[in-house]
């Protein structure tokens, strides 16, 4: 986790997004680390494309809720099927961001309020 926060600062990751030139895998650790360390201002701007994207590209995947942030919430077995992974897949995925965040990426369904 320490080594992925280290990697990059703010001023790096915005200069990376404003970069016509970049390659796809460092304009994605950016804002990466930009959704985990950034302000919060960026984090919700992220937030919101991230949603807008979410609902271009994968239509039938709806959030089954959201968190106390207002973060929307997948049911694992249906946002690995829309990613074309296995559950198995999807779950060593999400334990790969959280050892890079620091941070849980599932959350306790207790904690989700419910979209009816």
């Amino acid at each position: 986790m320490d080594d992925f926060k280290q990697e990059w600062d703010l001023a790096m990751a915005l200069e990376v997004l404003a970069s016509p030139k970049v390659d796809g895998a460092t304009w994605s650790a950016a804002v990466k680390w930009l959704l985990f360390y950034g302000p919060p201002e960026l984090r919700e701007l992220i937030g919101q494309a991230s949603h807008f994207a979410t609902s271009e590209h994968f239509p039938d995947l709806k959030p089954t809720g959201y968190d106390d942030e207002g973060a929307p919430c997948y049911d694992t077995q249906a946002l690995a099927a829309a990613l074309g992974l296995t559950a198995d897949e999807l779950a060593k995925q999400l334990v790969k961001w959280e050892d890079e965040a620091g941070q849980p990426a599932v959350v306790n369904p207790a904690t989700v309020h419910r979209v009816h």
